[in-house]
């Protein structure tokens, strides 16, 4: 854990979410010049009202540009941008949809982790730490059909707070898989529970977050990525009742809807959680 912290630094994790992000995000936007421009100007419009407004001086913008200077040195646009800005395009790109809520993404996904079957234990360590945990449910379509063949993809972070793949000393896939529900659109996952972490905060985005006086705290959560042919992807988190971020997620990513109901397991001292998805159609 103390070589894992030392040198789980913000820059490292920028770097490694920004490497990722250019790596997967290769699609490129099929966007007008005149939508460019209409988004351009008034996100610019919206800084100089907010200068005019509370009358920003010359050092103000200096540290700002600096500030933001040292976002990009750091390799912490994809961190900044996911916490701060990804739950307002998620809520606007998800409006419309019947089935399950979705969520922000963030920075911490890789594709192309191993296939485990409907039923299958995540890759983990021998010395995993943290309660056992099994997650199980259905995929159904809107009108109620289960869905076999779905995909369920999940991720998430180990008991000390960190990602493989963005923190150093973590095998590459550690609670990381993709399941295939079954005849009846069942899965069953045996992982352990995830912890509450704080964003890295060592850079950037941590100068401001001191500066604003905010915390830096995620409440614990599950990453899904749940698909079915002819239906829509859904990319959501699932979040676990008694943590004291959910109701102040620095991500501002906690819904309602996405919250588990865990039970106790009579044996091993582990939690049972169950959880549906309704996938719209394509």
């Amino acid at each position: 854990m103390t070589s894992i912290d030392e040198k789980a630094t913000a820059a490292a994790t920028g770097a490694s979410a920004t490497e990722r992000f250019r790596t997967d995000k290769t699609h490129t936007a099929d966007t007008s010049p005149e939508r460019v421009s209409l988004l351009a100007r008034e996100v610019l419009e919206a800084v100089h009202e907010t200068i005019r407004k509370h009358q920003v001086t010359y050092a103000e913008y200096d540290a700002l540009k600096a500030w933001l200077i040292q976002v990009g040195a750091d390799g912490e646009w994809p961190l900044f941008l996911d916490v701060f800005v990804e739950h307002v395009v998620e809520e606007v790109a998800n409006a419309a949809r019947e089935g399950s809520k979705g969520t922000i993404e963030g920075p911490f996904y890789a594709p192309g982790a191993p296939w485990l079957g409907s039923e299958g234990t995540l890759p983990m360590r021998d010395s995993e730490a943290g309660t056992p945990m099994t997650f199980h449910g259905q995929v159904r379509s809107v009108a109620g059909k289960p869905l076999s063949g779905a995909t369920v993809d999940i991720w998430h972070c180990d008991d000390d707070g960190f990602y493989a793949q963005f923190a150093p000393g973590i095998p590459e896939w550690n609670l990381r898989g993709r399941f295939e529900t079954d005849e009846n659109g069942n899965f069953t996952i045996h992982t352990i529970q995830p912890a509450p972490y704080q964003i890295p905060t060592d850079g950037a985005t941590g100068a401001i977050i001191r500066a604003a006086n905010w915390h830096a705290w995620r409440p614990a959560h599950l990453h899904l990525k749940v698909s079915a042919p002819e239906h829509l992807l859904i990319t959501t988190q699932l979040y676990f009742p008694g943590d004291p971020h959910n109701d102040d997620d620095i991500a501002t990513a906690v819904k309602p809807e996405l919250m588990l109901d865990p039970k106790k397991t009579e044996e091993g001292g582990g939690i049972d959680v169950e959880y549906d998805f309704v996938l719209d159609p394509a």
